[in-house]
């Protein structure tokens, strides 16, 4: 069975730009804790990897501590090798495939439009509290690639009423604060507790649950 994914129109129109999302996969049994839900659901990851032109070892995670820290990425490390500390993921190499895991928590996608690097940064409650966008941004901005040349895209998340924190309009906001035009931001609205058919929701299903994957990387 192909492992459903979503893709984001406002991503598209870049030259060479691969992305994905990586939806709920039927049929797999993820109601345990999140290594063993990761175990469950890598084969359908790889089978995405090989979809989108990228090897599995030029894949690179982060280990998601709900944090604000953000790493420059200059090769994959594979699924299994998460890198330490960080919540967010550079690179202005082709070829390196970003990846970000969630379950509520809002994966934003950073992608400059003129091809030079792209970010992804794992930004739930914790993560918006610590502005881990504008850090990368900030970043971005460090490596010559004004926020002006930036497409961002947030994935589904978890919002109010479901939530009591509405951290994807937090995040929209510091985007445009740290100078991204609000027309080169962009948020689907959807909230992952509302289709637990598309999505897993950690919240909804009380932390035993599977993960959304986003990808991100230049061919």
């Amino acid at each position: 069975m192909r492992t459903p994914t979503q893709t984001f129109p406002a991503l598209g129109g870049i030259a060479d730009l691969r992305h994905v999302f990586v939806l709920r996969q039927p049929g797999v049994d993820t109601r345990t804790e999140r290594s063993r839900a990761l175990a469950e659901l890598r084969s359908g990851f790889e089978g995405v990897i090989d979809a989108m032109g990228f090897s599995h070892g030029g894949i690179a995670t982060a280990e998601q501590v709900h944090g604000g820290e953000v790493a420059m990425v200059e090769r994959g490390t594979g699924l299994e090798a998460p890198i330490a500390g960080v919540d967010g993921l550079i690179t202005t190499n082709r070829g390196v495939l970003l990846g970000i895991y969630v379950a509520d928590c809002c994966a934003v996608y950073l992608a400059d439009r003129r091809g030079r690097a792209v970010g992804l940064v794992h930004s739930g409650k914790k993560g918006s509290e610590a502005r881990i966008a504008v850090r990368a941004i900030a970043m971005l901005g460090d490596l010559g690639i004004h926020p002006s040349d930036l497409i961002v895209q947030l994935s589904p998340c978890i919002r109010p009423p479901a939530y009591e924190v509405d951290f994807a309009a937090q995040i929209r906001r510091d985007c445009r604060d740290a100078g991204v035009p609000g027309g080169q931001i962009h948020d689907s609205g959807e909230c992952t507790s509302r289709d637990l058919e598309r999505y897993y929701s950690y919240r909804v299903e009380r932390g035993q649950t599977g993960r959304m994957l986003a990808l991100l990387g230049f061919r």
